[in-house]
């Protein structure tokens, strides 16, 4: 299982490498402009949960993307303790190139799959990442099979 998610990483970070971007930073551009409602940014706990990493990992894989002008952190205004992250103009051009490169690697990797075994693979991955299988991994149960409808 690593080294594939490592293979896909490769394939992705290659893709979007001539943008400046790696993997992980275009998840985090993603995530941002996903959870971002009527302009108001998601706070970094909100990205941090939807990314599944620590708030320590988001704050570090966060600090190019910053340096680099294409996201802006800001104080919450309902608690100053909390940061909300925004994409700038510069991050909304960025990851609207990404998401094209992204789209053409996406297409070479479902090609080269065949659409059978790429579909697997995304619900495979959607099952590992989901809440129920977290439970059941802590809880030291099989995981329930899906329900059929």
């Amino acid at each position: 299982m690593r080294r594939a998610t490592r293979r896909l990483g490769q394939i992705y970070d290659d893709a979007i490498a001539p943008l400046g971007l790696k993997a992980t930073q275009f998840g985090l551009l993603v995530a941002i402009d996903g959870l971002t409602e009527d302009g108001k940014g998601p706070t970094l706990n909100e990205i941090a949960a939807r990314q599944l990493i620590q708030i320590s990992a988001l704050t570090h894989a966060l600090r190019p993307l910053v340096r680099d002008g294409l996201v802006a952190l800001h104080a919450d205004l309902e608690d100053r303790r909390s940061k909300r992250a925004v994409l700038t103009p510069a991050g909304e051009g960025r990851l609207q190139q990404a998401v094209s490169h992204w789209a053409q690697a996406n297409g070479r990797v479902e090609a080269t799959l065949g659409p059978g075994v790429a579909e697997g693979l995304r619900a495979l991955a959607d099952l590992i990442s989901s809440e129920s299988f977290l439970d059941a991994y802590r809880s030291g149960r099989p995981l329930d099979p899906p329900r059929r409808g």
